[in-house]
């Protein structure tokens, strides 16, 4: 289902050839009691948190008439010292870019490495908007398939890697639509494979750069590793995050870069100026400065997820047992042998919850919300099971 169904290009403007019958991306925008289908956090921000974000940018409201810090050197160190205190890794500030949301990082890194010429190559089932990325980009777009159970195949990830040679290749962790992790000796066998693979359509001696989006790792279970663990050993790897999900900062638009100064400097040669604006800077340092509250409702999210799968797998359908994926994440990608998938969309939509029809066949996915949401959509689902059963 798209926000965007039915939007007529007229025939007289002359969009690029192979824009021609696409649609913008989105998830469903709409109107309903219980929306669980953007992986958002669902708490807002506590008082003091809006209060210092309404003072900081209060205090640069008077300078809006000059462009802002290119650089966000600031920001750029909230983020080093964040990660310091969240996953233990001290990088550099150097080593670190910010950007609007990871899609902005994203899209930086596909017009750094990918273009004419450039293949990136992911694993599906994986994030639907890579693929756009790489269109905009006019970067080829290759997959290798993983196993059953979502977890990547790293034969298939490896042979794929030395029969396409990418420029890129992109892994998630946890990886959506599924929340499957990345084991950390996966990710150590595709970043030694990408140091000895040339890249197809570069110079001689060029080799792909891995990047890992981290877009959900706050979610992780404690003590599971993170692909910034990684980053001082190999200068090709690239890792993503962002402020939208744990962080409980989805509309202020922030994402961040984590690599080797070499990375973030290739970054920087694609980047608009000016791009993160003051008002931005502004916010994105006034949340940082208070990291605990921003994310303490993590542990109870994950608490609700896990509470979640249990009773998702103790439902039938068909007189079959739902299926969830591992996950790592604030979501669950839930059924596995729903034969109308839309059916079962429609059926929570008509009881005012709002899920997400995503990945692979007979499967849905359902972000964590609230308990009151969470207990609505436990009746919602009941009742949608039971009514298409019934037809």
């Amino acid at each position: 289902m798209s926000e965007t169904s039915g939007n007529a290009i007229p025939a007289y403007l002359p969009l690029r050839n192979d824009l021609i019958g696409e649609e913008p991306y989105g998830a469903p925008q709409l109107d309903v009691p219980v929306c669980l289908n953007v992986n958002e956090n669902p708490y807002a921000p506590e008082p003091a948190v809006i209060e210092t974000i309404a003072q900081r940018v209060k205090e640069i409201a008077p300078t809006l008439n000059r462009y802002p810090d290119r650089e966000h050197i600031a920001l750029r160190q909230a983020f080093r010292d964040y990660l310091k205190k969240e996953s233990g890794v001290d990088l550099a500030v150097d080593q670190l870019w910010g950007a609007n949301g990871s899609n902005e990082i994203m899209l930086q890194l596909f017009q750094a490495f990918g273009g004419p010429g450039r293949i990136a190559l992911g694993c599906d089932p994986t994030y639907s908007m890579y693929p756009e990325y790489a269109r905009d980009t006019f970067t080829q777009w290759r997959l290798a398939h993983r196993n059953a159970d979502f977890s990547l195949n790293v034969e298939n990830t490896i042979e794929a890697i030395r029969d396409v040679k990418p420029a890129m290749i992109v892994l998630t962790s946890p990886n959506n639509p599924t929340g499957t992790p990345l084991a950390m000796d996966d990710l150590r066998r595709v970043l030694e494979t990408a140091k000895t693979v040339e890249v197809a359509g570069a110079a001689e001696g060029v080799h792909p750069v891995v990047v890992v989006d981290e877009a959900y790792v706050e979610f992780r279970d404690p003590g599971t590793p993170t692909a910034l663990e990684l980053i001082d050993e190999y200068g090709n790897l690239a890792v993503s995050r962002t402020m939208s999900k744990a962080f409980a900062f989805a509309g202020a638009r922030v994402g961040y870069l984590a690599a080797s100064k070499g990375i973030i400097d290739c970054v920087r040669i694609v980047r608009m100026p000016y791009h993160l604006s003051a008002v931005t800077q502004a916010a994105a340092l006034a949340a940082f400065e208070h990291t605990d509250e921003q994310l303490s409702r993590v542990a109870h999210l994950r608490e609700t997820r896990n509470a979640t799968a249990v009773w998702l797998r103790e439902q039938t359908y068909k007189g079959r047992p739902l299926e969830t994926a591992e996950t790592q994440s604030n979501f669950i990608l839930f059924g596995g042998h729903f034969d109308d998938r839309e059916r079962i969309f429609d059926e929570l939509l008509k009881r005012g919850v709002l899920i997400r029809v995503v990945g692979p066949d007979g499967w849905v996915r359902v972000c964590m919300g609230t308990d009151e949401e969470m207990a609505r959509f436990r009746e919602a689902l009941v009742e949608a099971l039971r009514i298409v059963e019934q037809d």
